[in-house]
């Protein structure tokens, strides 16, 4: 029970791994076009910054550094505002 930081620190880790897994395989699956038709950033440049957020996960090894960081606020931007609009660009307005 003495090292409950740490522990904490490595299932945040590991939420953050998950999320970041999470938004490359949903930006594998979309069309290309779909990215610039919401106005967003295209898809090549969504999966070079969603990789290389995976990989800064994978070499800072924490969540409190700054690859951590940083790769946390990237995958939050895609999960937040680019996820949302691809999937309803692709779907169709819900009614």
């Amino acid at each position: 029970m003495g090292n409950i930081p740490g522990l904490i620190l490595q299932v945040l880790w590991f939420l953050a791994f998950g999320m970041t897994v999470f938004a490359l395989v949903h930006a594998i699956r979309q069309r290309p076009d779909a990215f610039t038709a919401v106005d967003k950033l295209t898809k090549p440049v969504w999966l070079a910054i969603l990789a290389a957020s995976l990989g800064g996960l994978l070499l800072g090894g924490t969540v409190v550094g700054l690859l951590g960081i940083a790769a946390i606020v990237a995958t939050g931007v895609y999960l937040a505002d680019v996820r949302p609009k691809v999937d309803e660009i692709q779907r169709g307005p819900r009614w």
